[in-house]
């Protein structure tokens, strides 16, 4: 075997010399590795405490290692407890800033570890060095991280945001969820979420099946009734999220709250509104039906010769009350088409004088029926405004109805118009009972009514003064209530209209007298059909009769009629149908009215878009329905500005 001697033995089989040790160390370059004496002068310098302190071996060595402490840590006397701490334990682990030769900072991790001599003395110090800058910058933004996330969490008052554990029971708890549930978060951490239910949901195991729902589909998603410390219930929307770690793991789960209460009844509200305003509309499409052959049969009572005077009384009282009923319906109808915005106002010039006449003249039945006196002052005001002129009559007609209504007989009433700068005013004030101070603020909410006895002797359900505040802002008008709430000083209501310049003055063309023209009335209902059929014959037109939308098609065609009265609700044709098919199918179509219980905005939209010259609802008013006759078969002779 060959001899390699002690020079060419293998690096494994021999002993590593100090200069290999040495070697290893200058290697080193992402450890600062420093060998200091009993006092902690440097006494040895690596390569890699150059590239991360900066100095030359000649720059430190001979120098104390406090050199590279911080001013504010060297006045703590930091470098020589931590000597001596290595000293008496052997070893010193820690991390803090550290001075580079440039003067600039880095996190340093430091371990100083004690070098015993032979006897157990103490030969120095090795100083470990490295730069943990990076990695503090990365957990400080981590930690940054986490408080700001915590800060949002716990800071968030409009959301319960909490954690639970695997098994349902609450680790943590923000302000949001203090402030929606009651509890302070040392009552209810370590509590189960349940308690959070109502006790019979609770019960039924409902809380645990949602937590496997959101652990088997990572979500769950949940709107119900919870339970506040107080035990109070709110209607809580409810997010539950599963949560696992990086390897996978269930760590428990998170729970977001958040209380619906008030969306919930603004909804409900919503959605009763809509039932009840389509509830309206429908009460009075039904309501007028019958109300149709009633009217139709009162004004051919009226044509009659031979009168009794029982016939007298008897059909005055009938034409009182269907006015009334008729009123009843046509509020409600308003209100519906009011509240669910379909209501269409013209805006044209309207005369204030006029439209005050003609709301006095419609309510003086009930003036003269109770021996009351109407004052009426103009103030030589004659104002005009731009808007719908039976709308405007409608809100002058309900304030004076409402002062007939609720002053007693032999009372007054009191109308005046007069104009400011830029407004017309109307003012309409009784020596009534007056208004309570407590009704006063919320007179003009629908449905609302002053005090009544039992007997209910004025009636009403509460809509006309609603009516006229809504019809008046629609207009762009206010209305405003007065009243000292005392017997016999009554109260005043002032509407208030912005002007507009009087239009041009234009000559009426008058109607020519009634011919032989011949009016189809269509309508399934018979006896609405017969008694409108006898109607116009007292008006002086002949009328024909069918009762669906295939015979009315044939009947125009075979009659040739000059006008058509056509209800809109057929067995089998619709009107608006039977109106398409008579303006294809003929070369002159006869101007067609139609004639339904169904008045809402969007109906008489839909009936002109069908052809409709005109749109009447039930009942129809005879007067209307005459003048709209003669205007459509009698053309005016001329009109001249």
């Amino acid at each position: 075997m060959a001899d390699h001697g002690a020079g060419s033995a293998p690096l494994n089989q021999r002993t590593l010399t100090d200069a290999d040790f040495r070697l290893m160390v200058d290697s080193v370059t992402d450890y600062a590795i420093i060998v200091l004496d009993p006092g902690g002068i440097v006494i040895s310098w690596n390569e890699g405490a150059r590239q991360l302190k900066g100095y030359d071996a000649p720059d430190v060595l001979g120098r104390h290692f406090s050199l590279f402490y911080p001013t504010e840590l060297i006045e703590q006397n930091r470098p020589e407890q931590a000597l001596e701490t290595a000293r008496r334990d052997g070893r010193l682990e820690e991390e803090g800033w550290r001075l580079r030769s440039d003067g600039t900072r880095f996190w340093a991790s430091v371990v100083i570890t004690r070098i015993p001599g032979a006897g157990g003395e103490v030969r120095g110090f090795s100083l470990i060095t490295r730069d943990r800058s990076e990695i503090r910058r990365q957990d400080e933004m981590l930690r940054m991280s986490e408080e700001r996330f915590r800060l949002l969490v716990e800071g968030v008052k409009d959301y319960a945001i909490f954690m639970l554990d695997p098994g349902g029971h609450v680790v943590s708890w923000n302000l949001g969820a203090q402030k929606n549930k009651g509890y302070e978060a040392s009552e209810i951490i370590g509590q189960h979420f349940s308690r959070f239910y109502p006790p019979e949901v609770a019960a039924s195991g409902w809380p645990q099946q949602a937590l496997r729902n959101a652990l088997r589909d990572g979500r769950f998603e949940d709107e119900g009734w919870r339970i506040r410390k107080d035990g109070s219930r709110f209607w809580a929307s409810v997010v539950i999220t599963a949560l696992h770690d990086a390897t996978g793991r269930h760590r428990g789960f998170a729970k977001v709250t958040r209380d619906l209460t008030e969306r919930r009844r603004v909804t409900a509200l919503e959605d009763e509104g809509r039932r009840v305003t389509n509830f309206l509309a429908m009460l009075g499409h039904e309501l007028r039906n019958p109300l149709a052959p009633i009217s139709n049969a009162l004004e051919l009572l009226k044509r009659e010769k031979a009168e009794s005077a029982a016939l007298v009384h008897t059909r005055d009282i009938i034409g009182r009350q269907l006015r009334q009923i008729t009123r009843l319906v046509d509020d409600l109808l308003d209100v519906g088409r009011i509240t669910s915005g379909k209501i269409q106002l013209e805006n044209k010039p309207v005369r204030l004088r006029d439209a005050i006449a003609e709301a006095i003249e419609a309510v003086r039945p009930l003036i003269d029926g109770k021996s009351q006196t109407l004052h009426l002052q103009t103030q030589d005001a004659d104002p005009w405004i731009a808007g719908d002129s039976a709308r405007v009559i409608q809100i002058v007609s309900n304030l004076v109805h409402n002062a007939a209504k609720f002053t007693g007989n032999g009372g007054n009433i009191h109308v005046s118009l007069s104009r400011t700068a830029a407004d017309a005013d109307i003012s309409v004030r009784d020596d009534g009972p007056g208004i309570p101070p407590q009704d006063l603020q919320r007179i003009f909410d629908l449905f609302v009514q002053g005090e009544q006895n039992l007997a209910r002797t004025q009636g009403g359900l509460g809509l006309g003064l609603s009516l006229v505040q809504q019809l008046t802002t629609l207009h762009g008008g206010r209305v405003s209530a007065f009243s000292t709430g005392r017997p016999g000083e009554g109260s005043e209501f002032v509407v208030q209209f912005p002007t507009t310049q009087a239009p041009v003055a234009m000559l009426e063309a008058q109607p020519r007298p009634v011919g032989e023209q011949r009016v189809l009335v269509v309508d399934d209902n018979v006896d609405a059909a017969e008694t409108m059929a006898m109607l116009l014959e007292a008006l002086g037109y002949k009328s024909s009769v069918v009762h669906g939308g295939l015979a009315a098609i044939e009947a125009v065609k075979a009659q040739d009629p000059d006008v058509v009265l056509l209800d809109i609700g057929l067995p089998d044709l619709s009107g608006h149908e039977v109106a398409r098919r008579v303006r294809a199918e003929m070369v002159n179509p006869p101007p067609l009215i139609a004639v339904t219980g169904y008045g809402q905005a969007s109906d008489r939209e839909t009936s002109l878009e069908a052809g409709f010259r005109a749109h009447l609802t039930k009942p129809v008013d005879v007067d209307k329905l005459s003048a709209l006759l003669e205007r459509l078969l009698e053309p005016p002779r001329f009109k001249a500005a």
